[in-house]
């Protein structure tokens, strides 16, 4: 059993990554599917599947390289909010991330987004995890 689904994401993809794998498959849920596709439409991964059979579904992700270097696109995944310690901001109080170039993901009461999504709608929430 698994206590933190986001962290189980997470590092699914983080140790897939580091094998070089191509494809992760994921256990799915709502929210795992929503920051899937926050994370293709920020070009962190390159496409992504939601298979449902009639139990669970599965979130397959097809991970992004550097064709010459073979460097993944993601550098670096950081859960932020933990079931144990949990973080929450205003718009106002989002930090950057490595200076701008990355993103932290947000829930809010407007759904699951980014932390410019959220600043430019100007509401706060839960910062799950940072992404570079």
């Amino acid at each position: 059993m698994v206590t933190d689904p986001i962290a189980d994401f997470l590092t699914r993809i983080r140790n897939a990554q580091m094998a070089n794998h191509r494809m992760v498959e994921i256990p799915a849920s709502g929210l795992k599917k929503r920051l899937t596709e926050i994370l293709y439409d920020k070009g962190y991964i390159l496409k992504y599947k939601f298979e449902d059979d009639n139990k669970q579904g599965m979130i397959k992700i097809a991970l992004k390289y550097d064709p010459s270097t073979k460097i993944p696109a993601i550098q670096s995944l950081e859960r932020v909010s933990r079931p144990g310690l949990r973080t929450y901001a205003k718009p106002d109080e989002f930090k950057r991330v490595k200076n701008g170039l990355g993103i932290a993901i947000v829930s809010t009461s407007k759904g699951v987004m980014t932390d410019k999504e959220a600043k430019a709608q100007n509401v706060g929430g839960e910062v799950l995890c940072n992404i570079y």
